[in-house]
């Protein structure tokens, strides 16, 4: 007799990490990583706790939320965090949401939503995106019912890198009862530059069921230490750190996030290059062809329908290790000027008319 578990994990998609290069000579650009290594005063900072890794960390993560709390303006009871912005996810979706309950997300978006949805027993609700990649937001609306008690909004949206509106997200919220609550992953905002893009921490301020999800994984280049958090209302902030993992956020990784807040700076001006890059790159896939090519995130999406698979083997031929949704498209992570030049050559490659 085998073990009993629980049935409906047996049938859950397992969460696939970006393919990695191993020794190809590929460049992997499936997982939205920073091309960038840590900057030294960040490696340093790190090295000096070493010595204490043998000591729990401080579970509160005291030093780093009092930073981010004086950084946003707003109270530590307001800060929770965890071992990067998916697992603080995970805490929400643990907090407001079991069997019976509803938790309505735009797909394709973040691959891990329906899955964490799942794993806390409640019911994903997914809604199609628009023709032009973005979030339906009035389809969204229309979808919530009174088992609703958490709406997932990506911004920058991942894979597509379609951002939401101010004036959308205002108009959304208008339809979206008080008791249910809004979460704003913002994994990649440090990316987004269009001006008329809703910004998480103004709704939270505006609106009493509005929580904001922020990662140190991508632009501060941290994502193999794993430190995330969520600035939510009091209440629903105290429930994350119930559910919360005990010393889930290692020394290591509370050391890192302090010294990447103190080189702010620095960081921006690496982030800049991205951005800069991932014009450059846009630019260049239209101008070769590619249709419908944008994003405020650290990737392109290129959708690709049911020619995903021969472009993705003409990509991989080419050295490039992109993240393939098979029937949809391709996500690509923005790199290094060579790393992005060798993609453009790629995606010229792999062009035809059932590409685009």
């Amino acid at each position: 007799m085998m073990v009993q578990q629980r049935e409906a994990i047996s049938r859950l998609p397992a969460y696939k990490q970006g393919t990695a290069a191993g020794d190809s000579g590929a460049y992997k650009l499936s997982s939205n990583e920073n091309p960038y290594p840590p900057l030294a005063s960040v490696t340093q900072a790190i090295a000096s706790a070493l010595g204490e890794i043998h000591l729990y960390p401080s579970m509160a993560v005291a030093e780093v939320t009092e930073r981010i709390a004086e950084r946003f303006n707003v109270s530590s009871d307001n800060v929770a965090f965890g071992a990067g912005s998916v697992e603080v996810l995970s805490q929400i979706i643990h907090a407001s949401a079991g069997a019976g309950d509803e938790v309505i997300f735009a797909w394709r978006s973040f691959e891990a939503y329906p899955i964490l949805v799942q794993v806390a027993g409640a019911t994903p609700v997914a809604v199609a995106l628009t023709a032009d990649e973005c979030h339906d937001l009035p389809a969204m609306a229309d979808a919530i019912t009174s088992q609703t008690r958490l709406i997932l909004v990506c911004n920058p949206n991942n894979p597509t890198g379609a951002f939401v509106t101010a004036d959308e997200l205002h108009a959304f919220m208008a339809r979206v009862p008080e008791n249910v609550l809004v979460v704003v992953d913002e994994a990649y905002v440090h990316f987004n530059r269009d001006t008329a893009s809703a910004v998480g921490i103004d709704f939270f301020r505006r609106y009493p069921n509005v929580a904001v999800l922020h990662t140190f994984s991508k632009a501060y280049g941290l994502a193999g230490l794993r430190i995330g958090y969520a600035i939510a209302p009091t209440a629903v902030a105290a429930n994350l750190r119930r559910v919360a993992l005990p010393f889930g956020v290692t020394a290591l990784a509370q050391r890192a996030a302090l010294a990447s807040l103190d080189a702010e700076a620095e960081l921006t001006l690496r982030i800049d290059e991205i951005v800069a890059e991932r014009t450059r790159v846009l630019a260049a896939l239209r101008a070769s062809g590619w249709r419908g090519a944008s994003s405020q995130g650290n990737f392109v999406w290129l959708r690709t329908f049911n020619d995903t698979d021969r472009v993705n083997a003409v990509f991989i031929a080419e050295g490039i290790l992109a993240r393939a949704f098979p029937g949809e498209g391709l996500r690509v992570t923005i790199g290094t000027a060579k790393q992005n030049d060798r993609f453009l050559v790629a995606a010229s490659a792999a062009l035809t008319p059932a590409a685009v």
